[in-house]
């Protein structure tokens, strides 16, 4: 079976074979379990644990006590709504985000309504921005949380994450950001940006699939989580159940390699992704959503009108693998909420598609795209 160029890496990427060599080990030499303290199968094992939690801490400009180690960024981000509203509820039973999150963030708010909460889901403009301005006036005495991703996981539009902490910082309101499609992309500073819980997700940045992490601040006044998951009392008692050493050191050791290849790897990127876009921005039937925002190098989201072939999606996928929308949403035949929040018509949601490029993306790779884009807006 041919398989089509992958053009979908903000869905998952693949693991890099370093990452990959440094997990094997882990399975059936090194295999011991991190909770063991008796043996040195158990202290081999937490001291692979003990590298990788320094790794994505180093990532991200953490400590290595502010690392949970968690299945995912949904777990990570359940995590931090979840045990924000059960622990700081005596303050107040407000929490705001945006329309445009993911659905970890948008679901879990809506569940926590159900028991409660008051959630204030800022709109964003046409290009995918929210106004401080209106962040800022919407936080009130009973506010406890601030949700806003760092980059948007269907245009690639990076929020104003600085601007964000500070006023979080100054209203004495606890911020959560997801960062998942932003690590290994661009620079992720938890101190600069003034967060108090950040998440991410291995497989985004080359890692295995079924391992993240949640930052939680520990510098004073002292951020505190209630596990969700509970038993054995591992990660300090934030996060119960058997550690996955394999996935944990992919993780760290991915998130060295993202650390180490940041600059050069996010500049080969854009001038990638910026040369697709030079190719059809030429045709009127062509549209970047979200295009005056500020976005990540690797992504972009684009809008083919009635002038294209009908069913050009299902055309498209014969050569190029391409998405909708968020991989977590498979599936489903709506519009993208995302798309929708930003104005863009029902009609025109349902005619745009996600590229997401990454390290294994060719030059070979980008002009076939091109080519294959060119079949749909100028039918042979």
């Amino acid at each position: 079976m041919s398989l089509p160029v992958y053009l979908d890496y903000c869905a998952t990427t693949p693991v890099d074979e370093r990452v990959l060599n440094a997990m094997l080990p882990y399975f059936n030499v090194q295999f011991g379990n991190a909770s063991s303290k008796l043996h040195g199968y158990g202290w081999l094992a937490n001291d692979a644990v003990v590298l990788a939690r320094q790794q994505v801490a180093q990532l991200i400009n953490a400590k290595d006590e502010e690392i949970i180690f968690t299945s995912g960024a949904t777990e990570s981000i359940n995590l931090a709504i979840r045990s924000t509203y059960d622990i700081y509820g005596s303050k107040g039973n407000h929490i705001i985000t945006v329309a445009t999150e993911h659905n970890a963030v948008l679901d879990t708010c809506k569940y926590l309504q159900k028991k409660g909460a008051d959630v204030t889901y800022l709109p964003v403009d046409k290009n995918g921005n929210i106004d401080l301005g209106v962040l800022e006036a919407a936080i009130g005495p009973s506010t406890i949380l601030i949700a806003v991703m760092a980059a948007n996981n269907e245009t690639g539009v990076l929020h104003d994450i600085k601007g964000i902490g500070k006023i979080a910082k100054e209203k004495k309101v606890l911020f959560l950001c997801d960062a998942v499609q932003a690590a290994g992309k661009i620079p992720v500073d938890v101190q600069a940006w003034q967060v108090d819980f950040l998440a991410l997700s291995a497989h985004k940045f080359y890692g295995p699939k079924g391992v993240g992490a949640l930052y939680v601040r520990s510098r004073q006044p002292r951020v505190s989580v209630q596990a969700q998951v509970t038993g054995g009392g591992q990660e300090s008692g934030r996060r119960s159940g058997t550690l996955n050493v394999p996935g944990i050191v992919g993780m760290g050791h991915a998130a060295m390699l993202a650390r180490t290849d940041l600059k050069v790897e996010s500049s080969r990127l854009k001038s990638s992704i910026d040369k697709i876009w030079h190719a059809l921005k030429a045709y009127t039937c062509v549209t970047m959503n979200g295009e005056l925002a500020d976005r990540l190098p690797n992504v972009m989201n684009i809008c083919f009108t009635n002038e294209v072939n009908s069913g050009f999606i299902s055309q498209l996928s014969n050569d190029i693998a391409i998405s909708t929308g968020s991989a977590c949403s498979t599936g489903k035949t709506d519009p993208s909420h995302v798309l929708l929040a930003m104005g863009i018509s029902k009609e025109n949601a349902l005619k745009s598609i996600r590229i997401s490029i990454g390290r294994q993306t060719t030059d070979e790779d980008i002009d076939k795209a091109i080519k294959t884009f060119y079949k749909v807006i100028k039918p042979v």
